[in-house]
């Protein structure tokens, strides 16, 4: 059964979601309806691969991001200037209204000191220091990825510099996008809805429903091997992986309708395990990330 099939008119309208929130932004925009948003995005600790999934993103592309959608402030990775004048640009967008987009995980040890994201003069500028800025000023808060929302790979056991998700760190309410990394969708339909309309309706851990609501296992292609009891024993078996031990069952996205690199392709169609990285806990709850032990003596 492929993916296509699963494709019921309520699915499909989940998958065009961001396709229609972000046109309707454009819309309201050309009108004079609507004014572009101040947007700031923020890596801190992490691999930076969440702007990396987001510069791959089409339908919207992340070129009608940062012209049309939204006056893009800041990216540590992006941004042209540095030293102090990065750190000076960055921070002149308090005061303005502005949404922040965090990446990354948040280190607490000594202050922070093992993750510095600029120098302002002879001031070391910590990720600690300028989330905490930066987040109690902007109208809204956007943890992408799985480091920005709970830790991620960057909590890790041992976590040597005590990284935590953003929203330990901020006495507010923090939209949740966990994912390693983040889909270029989740968060550019939830930055359009925001601008259209405010906080999207969430779960108990504010992650948005039009994304997180349903597990993985409950629209996957191979649900019905799961059913009827057929389980692969080897990488390549086409038939369900859970004694694998993929985490489809535990995992809350959209993946198998929405699917990755411009919406061609994702894990369990490419014969691997889900590994949870879209869930709370990711990577340490969610180890081992295959599992050859569980089909032994079967």
């Amino acid at each position: 059964m492929s993916v296509d099939n699963l494709k019921c008119p309520y699915q499909e309208g989940k998958l065009k979601a961001t396709e229609s929130l972000v046109a309707r932004v454009k819309s309201e925009i050309i009108h004079k309806k609507l004014e572009k948003t101040n947007l700031v995005w923020l890596e801190l600790n992490g691999c930076a691969g969440n702007i990396i999934s987001l510069l791959n993103g089409q339908s919207p592309d992340f070129q009608y991001l940062i012209t049309q959608m939204t006056n893009f402030m800041y990216s540590n990775s992006l941004v042209a200037a540095e030293g102090s004048e990065a750190m000076d640009h960055l921070f002149r967008v308090i005061g303005s209204d502005f949404i922040l987009a965090v990446e990354g995980a948040v280190s607490l040890k000594e202050d922070g000191i093992y993750n510095i994201i600029g120098r302002q003069k002879e001031h070391a500028v910590t990720g600690l220091e300028a989330v905490k800025k930066l987040g109690e000023k902007a109208a809204y808060v956007i943890a992408v990825g799985a480091c920005a929302a709970h830790g991620g790979v960057s909590a890790a056991r041992p976590n040597p510099t005590e990284c935590v998700g953003v929203h330990e760190v901020l006495q507010r309410k923090v939209i949740q996008l966990p994912g390693c990394p983040c889909h270029p969708d989740w968060f550019m339909g939830t930055l359009a809805y925001i601008m259209l309309y405010g906080d999207p309706p969430m779960d108990s851990r504010n992650r948005p429903l039009m994304f997180y609501s349903t597990t993985i296992h409950d629209r996957c292609p191979r649900r019905s091997y799961f059913e009827r009891g057929i389980f692969a024993s080897k990488l390549g078996e086409k038939t369900c992986m859970f004694k694998m031990g993929c985490r489809g069952p535990v995992t809350r996205i959209d993946c198998p309708i929405r699917q990755w690199n411009g919406h061609v392709n994702w894990p369990i169609e490419d014969d691997s395990p889900c590994i949870g990285c879209a869930q709370f806990g990711f990577p340490d709850a969610m180890e081992p990330f295959v599992n050859f032990d569980t089909t032994k003596g079967e």
